[in-house]
Parts: C-alpha cells; structure tokens; sequence
C-alpha cells in the first residue's frame, strides 16, 4: 500500500499541474488574456510530491508526515466544500476544482487510516537486498 500511495500522489500532483496551471494558461491563451489570469496559485503539488518521495524513501518523519498532511487536507478541503456547496457556483473552474479536490480527499481519506496504523513502520528505513554473491 505504500508504494501505491507514492504512485497515487504522483499522479495527484501532475493531475494537479495539469488542471492548476497547464489548462488555465491554455484557456487564458485561447481567449488572448494573460496567462496567468485563471490560475490559483498553491503549492500543493510540490507538497504531494514530497510526501511520495518520503512513501518511497522512508526518512524518519514520514509518518508523521503522512498523517499531518492528511488531517490538514481533509480539513482544508472539507471546509472550502462547505463554503462553496452553500452557495455552489458552477462554471468550468469551480467544476475542475471541485473535480481535483474530490479525487485528493478521496485519496488522503484512505491514506490517512492507512498511515496511522502504519507509523512505526513508515519511520523505519526502507530496505534494500543485499548484493549476490558473484560465482
């Protein structure tokens, strides 16, 4: 499971590229704007990747790491629905966020259980087989 939520977050992570920033610029470009106009800037993807880099390589603090940023995405992102589910909006933004943010807290909902039960073992180094011995 580990390894699958490194995988799944870099996947978030470049979903997120592409959705944040590669789409608006396109969109902004289309209609001859700035291409900055429609991005939201964060830097969430940079954090997804560090978490999967730590999934992966198994620094001490990972699962702390994965339980910490866990609580505060859910948090973060069920508050922002709340808000908008209040008084929903629907354009082609607000659909691709909400879109993004429902596959990440989907994601961080399972890996949150997951990481609690598993923090011992996250903080352990990973291992790596010992070279064969030559003929």
């Amino acid at each position: 499971m580990r390894l699958f939520f490194a995988h799944a977050l870099i996947v978030v992570a470049a979903w997120s590229v592409v959705i944040k920033y590669l789409f608006p610029v396109a969109w902004a470009l289309a209609e001859g704007a700035p291409a900055t106009v429609y991005i939201y800037w964060d830097a969430w993807p940079i954090a997804h990747l560090w978490l999967a880099w730590a999934l992966i390589r198994r620094p001490a603090y990972t699962g702390w790491l994965a339980i910490g940023m866990a609580v505060v995405e859910i948090a973060i992102i069920v508050s922002k629905f709340a808000l908008f589910l209040a008084a929903p909006e629907w354009t082609v933004w607000t659909a691709n966020w909400f879109i993004n943010k429902l596959f990440v807290l989907a994601l961080f909902v399972a890996l949150l259980p997951w990481a609690i039960r598993h923090r011992r073992e996250l903080a352990a180094p990973a291992t790596t087989a010992a070279p064969a011995a030559a003929p």
